[in-house]
């Protein structure tokens, strides 16, 4: 029999405390522990009952989440998942929290509404499941990174160069979950102005993902930006899915563009990664390049193995550099993946093949 995730619910609602305890409950492979109304309660029980992942809140009382959040991944880092009421504000702190640490990010809507509450212990419990999963050092070196951040903050960050010449009817679509954001931000940072358009199914939450974008933006030389129904894609255009909506790609003579709409969920995600690498299969063809970051499941595996099998080059994250090696390790098995690459060799791995296309005969 599988050992349970230990999982302790830290929210100074004591009715989220509850409802999340009984639902979790019934979910298979889970164990809830314990709750804790603040930070101070969760630190003697996060030491007495060892939990191996924590959800947490960001407003309570006495102490913020943040702070906690800070402290603990100093201290005693373990998966934290932030479960939290997405403002505005609440979005910048909820990148903050991924800053510090945090391996996901999600929102809580209204539990009263019973369809809401059964699509959040889905994503939830998936998003456990993958937190359980995050290898120890990328726990350990969180505070590492940040101060490594800070110290290079000003440096220039040398951006690869390409011949893009003749690359306005190529795109390339990404898939990512857990550990994607700073995966996304290594791969786009150093892309040249006036790349093939970029479309990124990311799991995130509804109204998060605007946040995320903006982030990207500022640090880019491509534009970043959330995608909008309609959006034409163009070179040195990246587009991010809305959380909880699909982004399809669609094709009208030369033009390009996505609809961005909601419906089931897919492979249990909405954006999902699998609808996005579906349509840019049957609209583009070997026109596209596909790529496969970290994350937990099998989301995108069976898409990008229809991208490759339409001419697409495909790209699948490697073991090594993988927060969770789940949706890479789908699509290798599926042999949907031409290569398999580090983390930080894919952006060279891109430039590279459009570099060559020219030498391709087609």
């Amino acid at each position: 029999m599988l050992k349970k995730i230990k999982v302790l619910i830290v929210d100074d609602s004591a009715v989220v405390r509850d409802i999340l305890s009984k639902e979790l409950s019934k979910e298979s492979g889970i164990e809830i522990v314990g709750t804790a109304m603040d930070p101070y309660v969760a630190r003697d029980k996060i030491v007495f009952l060892k939990p191996d992942v924590l959800i947490l809140d960001v407003e309570m009382p006495r102490m913020d989440g943040l702070t906690f959040l800070e402290k603990l991944m100093e201290h005693y880092p373990l998966p934290v998942i932030i479960l939290s009421n997405l403002t505005p504000d609440g979005c910048e702190l909820s990148l903050k929290a991924l800053e510090l640490g945090a391996v996901e990010v999600m929102h809580k809507p209204m539990l009263d509404l019973s369809y809401k509450l059964r699509e959040l212990i889905i994503l939830l419990t998936d998003k456990i499941k993958a937190a359980a999963g995050v290898k120890y050092r990328f726990l350990v070196t969180r505070e590492e990174k940040r101060l490594e951040k800070e110290k290079k903050k000003e440096n220039f960050i040398p951006i690869i160069k390409a011949n893009l010449i003749n690359l306005t009817d190529k795109i390339i679509a990404i898939g990512s979950s857990t550990g994607g954001t700073e995966a996304l931000q290594g791969i786009l940072r150093v892309l040249p102005h006036g790349f093939p358009g970029i479309l990124i199914a990311q799991h995130m939450p509804e109204n998060f993902t605007r946040s995320f974008a903006d982030s990207l933006n500022r640090v880019c030389q491509i534009e970043v930006r959330e995608a909008k129904h309609g959006d034409t894609i163009y070179p040195g255009l990246a587009l991010v899915a809305p959380g909880n909506y699909h982004m399809i790609l669609k094709r009208s003579g030369v033009r390009c563009y996505v609809e961005v709409k909601q419906g089931p969920l897919v492979c249990r995600h909405r954006p999902s990664v699998e609808v996005l690498f579906n349509s840019v299969a049957k609209h583009m063809g070997k026109n596209s390049v596909g790529v496969i970051l970290t994350g937990m499941g099998s989301d995108g595996a069976e898409g990008l193995l229809k991208m490759k099998e339409a001419g697409a080059f495909t790209i699948a994250q490697d073991e090594a550099s993988c927060v969770v090696f789940g949706m890479p390790h789908e699509a290798i098995k599926l042999g949907a993946a031409a290569k398999v690459v580090a983390l930080k060799k894919i952006p060279q791995e891109l430039v590279d093949y459009f570099n060559n296309l020219k030498k391709i005969k087609v």
